[in-house]
C-alpha cells in the first residue's frame, strides 16, 4: 500500500504527469507523421537488412503485387554458396510486410548469422487487378525456383518460412508443387479454422455469429471490389481490447522517456493497412475461415486438381504457442488430425511433422520476439539439415538449455540442444478439440454462409456495385478509425501544431517523478484496475459469443433446415483410392529391398533398429554422422538428398519387418573385417554422442555386434565420439 502524500508528492507528480502528457502527445504526433510519410512510399516495409530485388511478381503472366527480394548480408554476416537457401514469406494479413526482418533478432537476421543466403517475399499496398489467391500461390512457387536456381552448389531445396498467412498460403503452393521446397517453417499459421477449445478462441465463433461471409462480400462492394486490410487489423485488436485501448498507450505514456522509439517502431508495421482484391478475400473466407475445406481435401485449383496437403514431400515444421489468440495450438495443428487417423498413416503417406510449442508468447511475439528468434527460430535453422533427413513420422522438437549434465556438450550448436520425439495423435487429441456435436454447428455455419451469401448476391449485392464508385471507396477508406487516429494526430490538424515545440521544452527541462512517490503508486493501481475491468469485459463477451453459438447454431431444427439432419459433417478428408493404391505398389517395391545395399545402408539401418525404442533423435548424434560424412573423400561421400533417401528406406525397412531388416545386416556389410570392424566403430561414435543408451539400446547394439561377429575396439570412450 502506499502512503498519504505530501504536497511536494502532489506537485512533483502533477509536473511529471503534464510533461509525460505532452511527450506522449508528440509520439502520436510523431506515430501520425510517420503514417503519412509510408502513403507515400511505393511500398513501404520495415525490413531493417538491405536488400535488392529478384523477382517482381507485377511482371509475371498472372501479375500478383507481391515480389522476393535478396538480403544483402552484412560485412560481419557472410553467407555460405553451400548452404541451403532460406526464403521467408511475410503475411499478407491486414499489415503492411517486413516483420520478419524488422529487427537484428529476427528471421531474417537468424538466417544470416548462420550463413543461408536469405531471400525475403514481400508485397505493395495494392493487388493487382483480377489477382487471385492461386495467382499468388503459383508466383511464390515461382520466387523458390529462382532462390533454388541461384544456388545450384546447394545440397538441399530452399527452406521456406512461412509466417501467418503466408503459412498456408504456402502449404497450398507445396501441395501443388510437391517437389519444390525443403522443410517448411510454419510460424503461427492456422490450417485448421474450425479448430480450438471450450473456453477459449472466441475468433472462431465470428463467422457463425455474423450469419456467414455475406459481410465480406457486402465490405468488397463498398470497396469497389477492394478490401481494406484495416477490418482485419481491427478484429486482432478487438480480441484483446485491454491492450488495445488501455496498456499499449498507458505503457507508452508511463515510460515516455524510454519506450517512444519501440512504439514507433512497432506501429510503423502495425499502422500501414494493405489492401486485397474482394475476390482474395471472399476466397479466404469462404474456403478456410467459414468453409474449413483446407485440411478437408475441398478446395480445388483451377484446373481442377485438389489441393491436398498429403501432397506435400517437404518435412513441414509447425511453430505455436500456447499463448497465441490468433492461431491457438488446435488450429496450427488439428490438419494432421482431419488428415490422419494414425501416425502408422503418416509414415504410409512419407510425410514428415514436426511441431513445438511455446508456452506464453501471442501471435506476432514467435515471429518478432528477439527471445524466440534466438532460441526456438534459431535452433530449427541450425538443425534444418537433421530435419529434412528426417524418416516420416510425427515428432515433437524438445529445445532444452545445455548444462553441467549435458555429455558432449561441444557437439551442440549454440546454448540449447535440439532433440525431435516421436508422438502420437493421441498427443495431438491431448490438446483438446471440438466434440462431434460442435464439428455440426461448424458445418450448419458453412451451410447458414452459403445460403446468406447467396440471398446478398440476389438482392442488395448488385444495388451495392453499382452505387459505390472508386472515388467513394477510397474515401471510405481514408476515413476509417485505423487510419483516423493515426491521421488525426499529423502536423497538419493545427490543434497540434504548438506539441513539438512543447515537446522539445520539456526535453530540456525534464524533470521525471520519483519512482517512490505515492501518486505514482496511485497511477499504476488505477491502471491496473482500468485492465482488470476491460479483462473482465473482454471474458464477459467471449463468453456470450460461446454461449450465443452453442446455442444457437445447436438447434436441431436449424440444422434440420440448412440439410444437416443426423448426418455428421465431413470433418476430416475423404479416402484417396488412387494414393492408397500408389503408397500399397510402393510398399511392395520396397520390401524387396530389404536385402540391397552396402555398408552405408547397413549402419543407418542398424542405427535406426537399435534408437527405436527410444523414440529421440538427437543433434549430437546427427553432428557426429556430418563429422564422419566431412572427412570422407568427396568422391565417397553421400549427397544430402541421397542421405535422405537412404534414411527414409532404411527406416520404412526396419518399421515394416524389423527382424527381416536386422537380419540382413551381415550380407549387407559383407565378410571383410574391416568393413563390419568400422561398422561397428561407426555406430558407437554416433551413439554415444547422445549419452548414455538406455538399456533396451545396449541390448539392441549387442544383437547388431552378435550378427556382424565383431566387437568394437572402442565402447563409449570420449576420444570415440572426437575421432
Amino acid at each position: 500500500m502506499f502512503g498519504w502524500p505530501t504536497i511536494r508528492d502532489v506537485q512533483e507528480y502533477w509536473l511529471d504527469a503534464s510533461q509525460r502528457s505532452v511527450l506522449f502527445l508528440d509520439v502520436l504526433r510523431q506515430r501520425a507523421d510517420n503514417f503519412e510519410e509510408r502513403l507515400k512510399e511505393a511500398v513501404p516495409n520495415v525490413l531493417e537488412f538491405d536488400h535488392e530485388l529478384i523477382r517482381d511478381g507485377r511482371k509475371l503472366p498472372r501479375p500478383v503485387n507481391y515480389g522476393m527480394v535478396r538480403i544483402v548480408p552484412p560485412a560481419d554476416m557472410p553467407t555460405d554458396p553451400a548452404k541451403t537457401p532460406i526464403v521467408i514469406v511475410d503475411p499478407r494479413a491486414g499489415h503492411g510486410p517486413g516483420i520478419g526482418g524488422m529487427k537484428h533478432d529476427s528471421e531474417v537476421g537468424v538466417a544470416l548469422a548462420a550463413g543461408h543466403p536469405t531471400y525475403f517475399v514481400g508485397f505493395t499496398p495494392r493487388p493487382m487487378p483480377g489477382q487471385t489467391i492461386e495467382d499468388v500461390c503459383r508466383a511464390e512457387a515461382v520466387f523458390i525456383e529462382d532462390a533454388a536456381a541461384r544456388h545450384p552448389e546447394a545440397e538441399g531445396k530452399p527452406i521456406v518460412i512461412g509466417n501467418c498467412q503466408a503459412g498456408w498460403q504456402t502449404m497450398i503452393m507445396a501441395a501443388l508443387k510437391p517437389d519444390l521446397c525443403g522443410p517448411i517453417l510454419l510460424a503461427g499459421s492456422p490450417l485448421s479454422y474450425w479448430a480450438g477449445v471450450r473456453g477459449k478462441n472466441p475468433m472462431r465463433y465470428s463467422g457463425g455469429l455474423l450469419g456467414g461471409t455475406w459481410l465480406t462480400a457486402l465490405s468488397n462492394d463498398l470497396g469497389a471490389g477492394v478490401f481494406d486490410g484495416a477490418n482485419l487489423i481491427a478484429n486482432f485488436e478487438n480480441l484483446n481490447p485491454a491492450n488495445t485501448l488501455w496498456n499499449k498507450p498507458y505503457n507508452v505514456y508511463a515510460n515516455v522517456d524510454t519506450e517512444a522509439e519501440r512504439f514507433l517502431d512497432f506501429e510503423r508495421y502495425w499502422g500501414s493497412p494493405v489492401l486485397l482484391n474482394g475476390v482474395e478475400m471472399q476466397w479466404i473466407t469462404d474456403n478456410l475461415f467459414v468453409g474449413n475445406k483446407l485440411s478437408t481435401g475441398r478446395i480445388l485449383a483451377a484446373d481442377g486438381t485438389r489441393i491436398d496437403l498429403r501432397n506435400i514431400t517437404s518435412p513441414i515444421v509447425v511453430f505455436c504457442s500456447r499463448g497465441d489468440n490468433i492461431t491457438p495450438p488446435q488450429q496450427a495443428l488439428g490438419w494432421v488430425l482431419d488428415m490422419y487417423d494414425t501416425v502408422d498413416e503418416i509414415i504410409a503417406a512419407g510425410q514428415t511433422i514436426v511441431y513445438t510449442m511455446h508456452q506464453s508468447i501471442g501471435h506476432l511475439g514467435i515471429f518478432v520476439s528477439g527471445k524466440v528468434a534466438t532460441k526456438e527460430h534459431k535452433e530449427f535453422v541450425s538443425c534444418m539439415d537433421m530435419i529434412d533427413v528426417l524418416p516420416p513420422g510425427l515428432y515433437e522438437a524438445v529445445i532444452t538449455e545445455v548444462d553441467e549434465k549435458t555429455a558432449n556438450v561441444d557437439l551442440v550448436a549454440g546454448k540449447y540442444l535440439f532433440q525431435l520425439q516421436t508422438r502420437t495423435l493421441d498427443d495431438l487429441r491431448a490438446l483438446g478439440g471440438n466434440s462431434e456435436a460442435d464439428e455440426k454447428r461448424f458445418e450448419m455455419v458453412a451451410r447458414v454462409s452459403e445460403i446468406t451469401h447467396g440471398m446478398y448476391e440476389a438482392t442488395v449485392g448488385p444495388m451495392a456495385r453499382a452505387a459505390v464508385t472508386p472515388q467513394m471507396a477510397e474515401a471510405m477508406r481514408a476515413a476509417h478509425p485505423n487510419r483516423v487516429r493515426f491521421g488525426i494526430f499529423a502536423d497538419k490538424n493545427p490543434f497540434m501544431a504548438p506539441v513539438k515545440g512543447l515537446a522539445e521544452e520539456v526535453r530540456a527541462n525534464r524533470q521525471p517523478v520519483d519512482k517512490d512517490n505515492p501518486m505514482l503508486a496511485i497511477e499504476h493501481t488505477m491502471s491496473s484496475w482500468i485492465t482488470a475491468w476491460w479483462q473482465s469485459f473482454a471474458s464477459a463477451r467471449d463468453a456470450m459469443m460461446e454461449t450465443a453459438f452453442i446455442a444457437g447454431y445447436g438447434w436441431p431444427v436449424l440444422q434440420a433446415a440448412v440439410g444437416l439432419g443426423t448426418q455428421q459433417p465431413p470433418h476430416r478428408i475423404e479416402r484417396d483410392l488412387a494414393r492408397e493404391t500408389a503408397e500399397a505398389h510402393a510398399q511392395a517395391m520396397l520390401e524387396q529391398h530389404v536385402n540391397v545395399g552396402g555398408p552405408d545402408e547397413a549402419v543407418i539401418r542398424a542405427l535406426i533398429y537399435i534408437r527405436l525404442p527410444d523414440g529421440v533423435i538427437d543433434e549430437r548424434g546427427f553432428a557426429v554422422i556430418k563429422q564422419i560424412r566431412a572427412s570422407r573423400p568427396p568422391e565417397r561421400r553421400v549427397s544430402l538428398a541421397r542421405g535422405r533417401e537412404m534414411l527414409r528406406e532404411q527406416y520404412l525397412l526396419v518399421y515394416l519387418d524389423e527382424e527381416r531388416a536386422v537380419a540382413a545386416l551381415p550380407a549387407m556389410v559383407g565378410d571383410d573385417p574391416a568393413e563390419r570392424q568400422a561398422a561397428i566403430d561407426i555406430l558407437h561414435r554416433v551413439l554415444s554422442a547422445s549419452g548414455e543408451l538406455s538399456a533396451e539400446s545396449k541390448k539392441r547394439l549387442a544383437r547388431v555386434e552378435a550378427l556382424l561377429g565383431v566387437e568394437a575396439k572402442r565402447r563409449n570412450e570420449p576420444e570415440a565420439v572426437n575421432a
